[in-house]
């Protein structure tokens, strides 16, 4: 389940390690988290859960839900936290977890208090690029991430950025963009950084409760600058509990960060950004993509990356929602249904597909909880990125570098004013996406220019900076206008237009040898062997239909780009300026082909942790229920280890769905402590291999 080649990601040269799993023996690689281990393995059921038996597995892959929870040497851990050791011996866990037996009273030690400037907590691109703003000027600042490296979802993120060159690094890959804002960070010797360290609570003296690499500390900041990011949304549907339904993060992290193949076949439950990025990430990791679906009539996410999986193979339906996964140890399969006006089912449109993994990409919520209480108990909070507002990455490091600034402000460590354009330009890079315009390709059939397949208004503008002829802009001269070409003679045939476009939706047509058969230039990021010098490749169009078949002519790379390559075709006349991709999936898997009836919604599970159901939950509200601390109390809902982060969005659905007034519903008290943390941590016990 290795991924062996990527055609942007190199493959590390690691020695393998042993571990056990449930005393067989497995190796995996030292530092990679268990669950990838595990998955690795062929392992995707992880223990049962102790109040029905259904079998447990990886969700969140963030330590969010902790569904992942595993036995290993001896203490419960979630294991996408917890990093592989040789000789680890891992166990599922069936039922509840023991606690381990020893008598022996463990030796403690003081908690140590730490005092700093400014506690950034998560190392994303929000609080990287509000910890650079600090350190440039020269403020004491620690900053704290939960993971084993800086960048946060950054790491996950393959595709080439949107946004403008000059400000945020648009045509440069996510996690190169991690790479670089971790570098500058490096160089900045008044930020410190702490890794692998949790975030568990923010106290009313004021103090920040964090768990470093096992050992508890506390730390008293005079500024507190929350950017935790987000965390998943999820679906209620029967079955979405079982192995196999993940995350989009949870998907991302396995295939780009760990390199693992998680799937073979997965079907995308979301048409946003998150969803349509992350089917075109699967199809790199050599995974078949069976459909994408989204409810709304129309996609939320860019034009460009739908364009660039339609163009690859992937059927997309709007006005469709999934009814039910189904399988006996882990997904099987799933069944979709179109909706109508209402968004009701429409009866006899079920449809069932062959998958063994269903990605859940409907949205995300912010990681708030420590922002609200510290305000609650009056510290001097700031926020920024997702946990501030749901947007692009590339607007996360505009809101980090202006709430570093503030924050310098309040300090009286900067007497300046921040930039208004600081501001503006993040405003436009969260705007939503423009409406979908029709474009005529350019009349012209001599000589050699870019044709822009891009229809939509977005903020993206790289092809201008990278044009040697400046002969790129983009109407208004806006970040936001679709790109022109000014000609009609300036175009030299760099095609460094062509690397750099994020949507990959630029194209170069060269009528120079042979006005009636143009060379094209078409970018290509995903399976090399299917593009090799010589063989006849299906060209398609902005929507995915195949103009024809055509001989690759010539395959080039430029050094900046070297994950895109430039595809030389050359093609019919007639066809030049329309085509725009390279189909790549063996076959389209048309999920009109069988139909089933879709079980009751009133068995899907809501509180992962406690296997509470919408039918549950549902009972409740009509006998009168309306504070979620009595639901908990009568239910168990939110009662589990993961304090409600998956489910209380779905039971504030439910409240609305029964057409509940939500001003007249008690949210739940919120404690400080928002992480399970081991108990001797408290006590300054030393962990075990520290």
């Amino acid at each position: 389940m290795r991924i062996r080649n990527h055609p942007i990601l190199a493959i590390p040269e690691r020695e393998a390690i042993p571990f056990t799993w449930n005393a067989a023996p497995l190796t995996g690689y030292p530092g990679e988290m268990i669950s990838s281990a595990l998955i690795a393995n062929a392992v995707h059921i992880f223990g049962h859960h102790a109040k029905d038996g259904s079998p447990q597995g990886l969700f969140c892959a963030n330590g969010q839900c902790s569904q992942c929870l595993v036995i290993a040497d001896g203490r419960p851990v979630k294991a996408c936290m917890t990093p592989l050791q040789a000789g680890m011996a891992v166990q599922s866990v069936e039922g509840l977890p023991r606690l381990p037996e020893n008598d022996a009273v463990p030796q403690t030690a003081a908690v140590e208090t730490v005092a700093v400037d400014v506690l950034v907590i998560g190392g994303g691109p929000a609080g990287l690029s509000a910890a650079i703003e600090l350190g440039k000027l020269g403020v004491r600042t620690l900053l704290v991430d939960d993971k084993d490296r800086l960048g946060g979802k950054l790491v996950l993120q393959t595709h080439k950025f949107f946004g403008s060159v000059e400000d945020s690094y648009a045509g440069t890959r996510g996690f190169e963009i991690g790479h670089l804002l971790a570098a500058e960070l490096s160089r900045l010797p008044s930020v410190e950084v702490w890794l692998n360290t949790t975030a568990v609570a923010v106290f009313s003296d004021r103090l920040v409760g964090v768990v470093r690499n096992g050992r508890y500390v506390t730390v008293r900041p005079s500024k507190l600058m929350v950017a935790a990011g987000a965390r998943e949304k999820m679906l209620s549907f029967p079955g979405n509990t079982l192995p196999g339904v993940y995350g989009a993060g949870a998907f991302q992290t396995l295939v780009n960060r760990d390199l693992v193949k998680s799937s073979e076949r997965v079907l995308i439950v979301g048409g946003g950004n998150v969803g349509l990025i992350a089917g075109y990430h699967a199809i790199q990791a050599g995974i078949t993509v069976v459909a994408l679906i989204e409810a709304l009539p129309r996609l939320g996410g860019y034009k460009v990356h739908a364009d660039k999986l339609m163009r690859l193979g992937v059927p997309i339906y709007t006005r469709h929602t999934i009814v039910c996964a189904a399988g006996s140890d882990r997904v099987e399969s799933a069944t979709i249904a179109e909706l109508d006006d209402r968004w009701n089912v429409r009866p006899g449109t079920q449809k069932s597909v062959a998958v063994d993994t269903v990605l859940i990409a409907v949205g995300l919520a912010e990681v708030n909880e420590f922002f609200l209480k510290a305000k609650q108990f009056g510290m001097d909070v700031f926020h920024a990125g997702d946990a501030q507002e749901i947007a692009e990455a590339s607007a996360a490091m505009f809101t980090g570098k202006i709430e570093g600034l503030k924050i310098a402000q309040s300090l009286g460590a900067f007497s300046g004013e921040v930039p208004t354009e600081w501001d503006d330009k993040a405003a436009v890079l969260k705007s939503r996406p423009g409406a979908v315009v029709h474009r005529e390709p350019p009349a012209r059939e001599e000589g050699v220019f870019p044709v822009f397949h891009c229809t939509q208004e977005v903020p993206c503008n790289p092809c201008t900076s990278v044009c040697p002829q400046h002969a790129i802009r983009t109407e208004n001269d806006a970040i936001t206008g679709l790109p022109y070409f000014t000609g009609p003679a300036d175009c030299t045939g760099c095609a460094s237009c062509v690397a750099i476009c994020p949507g990959l939706a630029v194209t170069l047509v060269d009528y120079r040898k042979d006005p009636a058969h143009p060379l094209v230039v078409l970018p290509y990021e995903v399976w090399r062997e299917k593009v090799a010098v010589g063989q006849k490749v299906p060209v398609t169009d902005m929507d995915g239909a195949i103009l024809g078949y055509y001989a690759v002519e010539k395959v080039k790379t430029r050094k900046k780009y070297p994950g895109t390559l430039l595809v030389h075709v050359r093609v019919d006349r007639m066809v030049a300026k329309r085509a725009v991709g390279i189909w790549v999936q063996e076959r389209q898997t048309d999920p009109m082909a069988v139909y089933e009836k879709a079980p009751s919604p009133d068995e899907a599970i809501v509180c992962r942790c406690e296997r509470i159901t919408a039918g549950e939950i549902r009972t409740a509200i009509r006998s009168g229920v309306r504070d979620l601390n009595q639901l908990k109390a009568l239910t168990r809902a939110g009662m589990g280890a993961c304090g409600s982060k998956t489910c209380r969005p779905m039971i504030w659905r439910i409240f609305k769905e029964e057409g509940v007034d939500l001003g007249t519903v008690t949210d739940r008290v919120d404690r400080p402590l928002f992480v399970e943390v081991p108990i001797g941590a408290f006590a300054g016990t030393e962990p075990e291999g520290a």
